[in-house]
């Protein structure tokens, strides 16, 4: 169940300016009480409105943001950090904005540094923008050596499955122009999320874009997050696997699959050879190839199935 509940900002047409872009800042925040009052009157210096997605929390998260003049979307319970950035696409989207800038609620961004994140969309046209904490020193300087390693790793399998090259997958300092708020919308709900809109937008062969950002940590309370650093860097890691397997289920799957198909059939010949030299069969090479074969099969069903639900998905959607 999600609501939505408007604070004292009140948007009227003849008083938007449009002759500038029209910028929404989204947090998605869970029992962030003690820093959202904070992050919604510095990000309103640089935005025409304030959007909080409160996912579920048992503080005062809600009433304080609204409090402090920004629009409410409320969950009735915890969904995750990917649902709350649906969430925010989609009141951004009602909003019309133009340009949306994600930032963390718990204070390790900088809302200072929302106009460099809005400069490449405003002046150079790009659709994503990432603040990227690796492309300077001073971006990691506080940053735990396992979560640095852990962004690492993903943002290398991120790149490992496109062309283009970023240096930090996960960082929640974004911002997306009108385009890639109408095509980028998430279909995790954790923090899978992050990961698949940048394959999304890659996919789409949009424009991104990285600028130095930096990132407090010394200071964040940690007993605001949700998930512990191993599952969340797993469930990062299957929706990359997921997403890949979903686009191209006919190489990820189609190939191994048959590998294991010859592998069988191998294990297959050699136990008949065995049988007609000293007539008996050996039960472990005969195993072999029947797991072979099974799983082989197996494995191509799914890709062949896969590839047919992803050709009519496309035929549906008209594209591709």
């Amino acid at each position: 169940m999600l609501e939505v509940e408007n604070a004292k900002i009140v948007l009227e047409e003849s008083a938007v300016d449009r002759t500038k872009p029209f910028v929404v800042v989204g947090i998605p925040a869970f029992n962030e009480a003690s820093m959202i009052s904070h992050m919604v009157f510095e990000a309103q210096k640089y935005a025409d409105a304030v959007v909080v997605c409160d996912d579920g929390s048992y503080d005062e998260t809600g009433w304080i943001a609204k409090d402090s003049g920004a629009y409410v979307v409320y969950h009735q319970q915890n969904l995750g950090y990917g649902a709350s950035i649906k969430s925010l696409f989609k009141r951004a989207r009602e909003l019309n904005a133009d340009v949306l800038v994600t930032i963390d609620a718990d204070g390790q961004h900088n809302p200072d540094e929302i106009p460099i994140i809005l400069n490449p969309i405003i002046q150079d046209g790009a659709d994503v923008v990432i603040g990227s904490r690796f492309i300077e020193k001073e971006g990691t300087k506080e940053m735990p050596f396992y979560r640095k390693l852990g962004a690492q790793l993903i943002t290398k399998l991120v790149n490992g499955s496109s062309k283009h090259n970023i240096s930090d997958a996960q960082s929640g300092f974004r911002a997306y122009n009108r385009q890639a708020l109408k095509r980028l919308s998430p279909h995790e709900n954790g923090m899978g999320a992050s990961v698949e809109i940048l394959l999304k937008a890659k996919k789409h062969d949009m424009k991104i874009r990285e600028v130095p950002s930096s990132c407090k940590y010394n200071n964040v309370d940690v007993a605001t997050s949700t998930e512990h650093p191993v599952t969340h860097g797993i469930g990062v890691i299957m929706s990359i696997v997921r997403f890949v397997v979903e686009e191209k289920p006919l190489a990820v799957l189609g190939i191994p699959a048959l590998l294991c198909l010859f592998m069988g059939l191998g294990f297959g010949i050699w136990m008949l050879q065995i049988y007609a030299i000293e007539h008996f069969i050996v039960t472990n090479i005969a195993l072999a190839s029947v797991a072979f074969i099974l799983i082989g099969f197996f494995m191509l069903s799914t890709a062949i199935t896969l590839y047919a639900i992803t050709r009519v998905a496309q035929k549906i959607n008209g594209k591709e």
